[in-house]
C-alpha cells in the first residue's frame, strides 16, 4: 500500500505537469488528456517493458486511468489556481521525478535487479513520460539540456542505496530519497547549477 500510494502521487504530479505544458500550448481537451497521459505513464510504461512485466502497470489496474482522468479535470477546473505555470510546471515535474525515481527503483528490485540497474531503470522511470511530453509539444526535453535533471535522479538513486545500509527503515529510507532528488532539483535552479557546457561561445571563443 506504501509504494502504490507514492506510485499514484507520482502519477497525480506528472499528469499535471502534462496538463500545464498542454494548455500552454492551448491544445483541445482531447490533446490535454493524450499529452498528461503520456507524461504520467510514459516512463513507467517504458520500464515495465524492459523488465518483461506485461501488461504494464497501467493496464492492469485502472486507478492509474482513472487518476490521470481526475488530474486532467481538476486543473482544468482550476486553472485559475495554477495561472504561474512555468513555476507550477517546475514544481509538478520536479515532484514527480522524485516519486518515480524511486518507484522506478523499487521495480527494479522487485525484478532482482542489480544497484546500478535499478537506478538507471529508476531514471528511465522518472525522465521518459517528461521526454514524451516536450517531444510532443515541440520543446526539446528538459533531460537534453544542461540542467541537472536526471543527475537528481541518479543522485537520489545512489543515496538510497547508501541509506539501506544505516538503521533506517526501508519505507524512512524511500522518503528521504525521495527528498533528495527533489532538493537537488530545486537547489540546482534555485543557485543556476548546470552540467558543464561543452560548445564554444562562439567561433573566436
Amino acid at each position: 500500500m506504501f509504494y502504490l500510494t507514492i506510485d499514484i502521487l507520482g502519477t497525480i504530479a506528472f499528469a499535471i505537469s502534462g496538463v500545464l505544458v498542454a494548455m500552454e500550448k492551448r491544445l483541445d481537451f482531447f490533446g490535454i488528456f493524450i499529452i498528461a497521459f503520456v507524461t504520467a505513464a510514459g516512463g513507467g510504461t517504458l520500464r515495465d517493458l524492459l523488465i518483461g512485466h506485461t501488461p504494464v502497470a497501467w493496464m492492469q489496474n485502472s486507478i492509474y486511468m482513472v487518476t490521470i482522468a481526475l488530474a486532467v479535470i481538476l486543473s482544468i477546473l482550476l486553472q485559475h489556481k495554477l495561472s504561474y505555470l512555468r513555476t507550477s510546471l517546475f514544481l509538478f515535474d520536479t515532484i514527480g521525478i522524485g516519486l518515480y525515481t524511486l518507484v522506478g527503483i523499487e521495480k527494479g528490485l522487485s525484478a532482482g535487479l542489480l544497484p546500478v540497474m535499478c537506478i538507471a531503470l529508476g531514471t528511465i522511470t522518472a525522465c521518459f513520460g517528461g521526454v514524451l511530453r516536450d517531444i510532443l509539444c515541440n520543446e526539446i526535453p528538459v533531460i537534453f539540456r544542461r540542467e541537472i535533471y536526471a543527475t537528481a535522479c541518479i543522485l537520489g538513486g545512489i543515496g538510497y542505496f547508501l541509506l539501506r545500509q544505516s538503521p533506517l527503515t526501508d519505507e524512512y529510507a524511500y522518503l528521504a530519497a525521495i527528498s533528495l532528488v527533489i532538493t537537488i532539483r530545486l537547489l540546482a535552479v534555485r543557485f543556476k547549477i548546470a552540467l558543464p557546457n561543452i560548445y564554444r561561445k562562439g567561433p573566436n571563443a
